[in-house]
């Protein structure tokens, strides 16, 4: 069984109102109201979309910056024990969903940077290909090769945005 069998990822510009309730669950705030909502939707037996992940990036010109990502336990522990396998061999929900955010965004931006406060989330973030950066929480995920002094150049503009 693979993954994009029952989990459907894609992005929206609009913020879906499964995200809101799911980040105030998560967060105890509400989402960011503007673009980009990554969305990961499980279907249900009944073929019903449920939203299992959700990840928020902002577009800062040639850099995105993802934070506030969370999934939704409860959908979780309703997939079957293949699909759960699949996702684990995936490297988990959030792991599938930040990886299609990355191909999805790769050729729009130099970089994408996630500034990330949670060890677990943090772990994900560095097995999907992210890096450290000199600054604590901040890592980055290069998208083309750049020279040191452009890299640099970006990672001290993300940090004018810490955190998001």
């Amino acid at each position: 069984m693979k993954v994009a069998d029952f989990i459907e990822v894609g992005a929206s510009a609009r913020l879906p109102e499964s995200a809101q309730a799911l980040f105030l669950r998560k967060f105890d705030s509400p989402a960011p109201d503007f673009p980009h909502h990554v969305l990961a939707h499980w279907r249900d037996p009944s073929g019903e979309p449920q939203l299992a992940c959700y990840i928020h990036f902002t577009d800062a010109g040639d850099i995105l910056l993802g934070g506030g990502a969370c999934t939704d336990e409860r959908v979780m522990r309703r997939l079957s024990a293949a699909q759960r396998d699949a996702l684990r061999r995936a490297g988990g929900i959030y792991r599938y969903a930040l990886e299609w955010s990355v191909r999805h965004f790769a050729a729009r931006f130099s970089a994408v940077f996630g500034y990330c406060g949670d060890r677990r989330a943090e772990r994900v973030d560095l097995a999907a290909g992210f890096v450290p950066t000199a600054h604590e929480h901040l890592l980055v995920y290069w998208t083309h090769k750049l020279e040191g002094s452009r890299q640099n150049e970006l990672v001290a503009r993300a940090m004018t945005h810490v955190p998001f």
